[in-house]
């Protein structure tokens, strides 16, 4: 009885957490088409709200930022991550639909529009890396004289052709020769960058190249996708005068993430037996059979007696903390049967550390309100700042009254801007509860006191931030009144306190 009243519990805030964020979605639209600057950055930067979703009628914040003629919202965006690529069709949408010459100009001359530097999709940064970089690559292929590393476990999990051609042509080779005339280098190349990032970006003239390739390794999803963004540049293109499409993008949905499906099983092959998802026993994408461990694993977790069996490519590029320890401790492990490298780790518990890994496969977490400080704590200790903002979502759609409070302390103990944004808002709506709080007020003098020769004018960080909600929720005429009940609480508090603010 308990369970089910936990898990109706969890599916509520999990519910109204959604809720809000479609919320946030929806005003970040409305914000780029109304031209306020303000809330846009507030969406992106507190809210974290990605720069490049996309609505119901396919078009991105930028578009609409264009469309209405917001210069300053249309470089604001570019500089933290809008992609606005030449000769892709979201691209031309955006210079075809812009206003002004002014913000078509802006578009044109933009140079960083790819990589964005404020706003970033560090796991598809990862998986870009461990492609380009080659860290801890074991396999190599060759192609027309061309050559390209990659990892056997990566694709293994994507892929059932490759899966069947490492079980077989390809097992137990370190270099594999493709010299069939019909694999060209560039496709090869693109379809592998599919593979491990779930998007593709290809020249129209080679798109035919990467279909028959796609068709080869039985990828019917892609295949679908570019047949799709194809239909989607035939019929804009004629309707649209002076547009020039050389390049075709394939990306996954904002709900999509095929790349971190796949990854799942194996993050669950990597913990003990008796540990696993009962639906995902022992039982590995295209491999037919039980595995005890995961394949091509290179490193082994003892944590307190549990043997996790890893890759170590997913710890050294997500982590620094993993990169220092094997950098400085790899002469000193022991090894077992198969001469995997041990390493015992006791500053985590078996529980915390399996959520761990399957954060650095997979970038997502199964938390509980009972670990979820535990991980939190676990993820500052090993430089896991995208694990440390997964807990403080899920610690944020459990607030209450009695916690927001200690909460609030928590989120700035672990530099949470988002969470303790997420604390002040849910603090100014209840106002006129908290004013004689004994943590509140504490609060309130702490914070005056964190400024140092304080003058009369110098502000007070949880009242400004509370004066910007309370002003900021303000939907209709009628609650200006309560607005202004809120604020006259705050003001006869600070006056009690003999706090200027």
């Amino acid at each position: 009885m308990k369970n089910s009243i936990c898990k109706g519990k969890d599916k509520y805030f999990t519910d109204v957490t959604k809720a809000k964020m479609a919320q946030d979605r929806r005003d970040f639209m409305e914000s780029c088409k109304t031209g306020d600057l303000h809330s846009v950055s507030y969406l992106l930067e507190v809210k974290e709200v990605e720069p490049n979703l996309k609505d119901e009628w396919n078009s991105t914040a930028l578009y609409y930022a264009c469309l209405c003629g917001h210069k300053n919202v249309v470089i604001y965006l570019l500089e933290n991550g809008a992609k606005c690529e030449a000769k892709t069709f979201d691209g031309e949408r955006c210079l075809y639909g812009a206003l002004t010459d002014e913000i078509r100009d802006i578009l044109k001359s933009y140079k960083a529009v790819v990589t964005g530097h404020a706003r970033r999709n560090f796991y598809l940064d990862f998986m870009k890396r461990l492609l380009e970089a080659s860290c801890y690559s074991d396999i190599t292929f060759v192609i027309h004289n061309e050559t390209f590393a990659a990892h056997r476990c990566i694709l293994q999990s994507r892929n059932e052709y490759f899966a069947e051609m490492l079980e077989t042509r390809w097992k137990n080779k370190s270099t594999v020769h493709i010299k069939s005339s019909l694999v060209r280098p560039q496709a090869f190349k693109r379809v592998l960058e599919y593979v491990y990032t779930g998007t593709l970006q290809v020249h129209i003239n080679i798109v035919d190249d990467c279909l028959r390739f796609a068709k080869q390794c039985g990828m019917t999803s892609l295949i679908e996708k570019i047949n799709q963004r194809l239909k989607e540049i035939e019929d804009y293109v004629p309707s649209k005068p002076g547009t020039h499409i050389h390049i075709v993008s394939v990306e996954p949905s904002l709900d999509d993430t095929p790349v971190q499906d796949d990854l799942n099983q194996l993050a669950q092959m990597a913990f003990p037996v008796e540990k696993r998802d009962p639906l995902a026993q022992g039982v590995f994408p295209f491999c037919g059979g039980l595995l005890q461990v995961p394949p091509y694993t290179d490193v082994c977790f003892e944590v307190e007696q549990d043997k996790f069996f890893c890759h170590k490519m997913f710890f050294t590029e997500r982590s620094d903390y993993f990169k220092g320890l094997f950098a400085d401790h790899f002469n000193e492990v022991s090894l077992d049967q198969n001469s995997i490298p041990i390493i015992s780790l006791h500053e985590v518990t078996s529980d915390v550390f399996m959520q761990v890994i399957y954060y650095l496969y997979t970038d997502s977490v199964n938390l509980t309100e009972d670990l979820c400080y535990e991980i939190l704590v676990v993820a500052d200790l090993y430089l896991l700042p995208g694990l440390k903002r997964l807990c403080a979502n899920k610690i944020a759609s459990q607030l209450t009254e009695e916690s927001v409070f200690q909460v609030l302390r928590v989120s700035r103990m672990f530099s949470l801007v988002k969470l303790e944004d997420q604390c002040v808002e849910f603090i100014s709506r209840i106002v006129e509860r908290i004013t004689d709080n004994e943590e509140f007020i504490e609060l309130v003098k702490e914070d005056a006191a964190s400024v140092e020769n304080r003058e009369e004018v110098d502000s007070i960080t949880i009242i400004d931030d509370l004066r910007y909600h309370i002003a900021n929720n303000l939907k209709m005429y009628s609650e200006l009144q309560e607005a202004q009940e809120k604020l006259s609480y705050l003001d006869h508090l600070l006056q009690e306190l003999g706090i200027e603010g």
